[in-house]
């Protein structure tokens, strides 16, 4: 039975807090990585990344510009559920044959292909 006296206590959303409650609580965090393809997609990730970098470099058309797009898709997608799926691969596919020319400058664009199955 609770008194009128007693403070009023709320916990909403708790996802990814740490948290510990009472005299002898103790609070551990554990990171864990996210669901989703593995080594791969953490490749695929690094290479997204040094692909954007360079891209910063090269005058941007249309064309980079929807690339640059679609990468940061690509890593944001990465970095949310530890994957990416097989619809923005393959977009991502696309997008660099028609970009192929400006890419052919930077081993990024290679490593980007590579890991794609290009």
């Amino acid at each position: 039975m609770t008194s009128a006296n007693e403070p009023h206590v709320r916990i909403g959303d708790v996802t990814h807090s740490t948290f510990a409650v009472g005299s002898h609580a103790r609070a551990e965090s554990h990171q864990a990585t996210t669901p989703g393809g593995g080594e791969a997609d953490e490749e695929l990730l690094a290479a997204v990344r040094g692909l954007r970098a360079d891209l910063l470099r090269v005058q941007q058309d249309d064309r980079i510009r929807r690339l640059d797009d679609v990468l940061a898709e690509t890593e944001d997608e990465i970095t949310r559920t530890g994957a990416a799926g097989e619809g923005r691969r393959q977009r991502l596919r696309g997008l660099l044959e028609d970009a192929q020319a400006v890419l052919a400058l930077f081993t990024s664009a290679g490593a980007v292909a590579g890991l794609l199955g290009m």
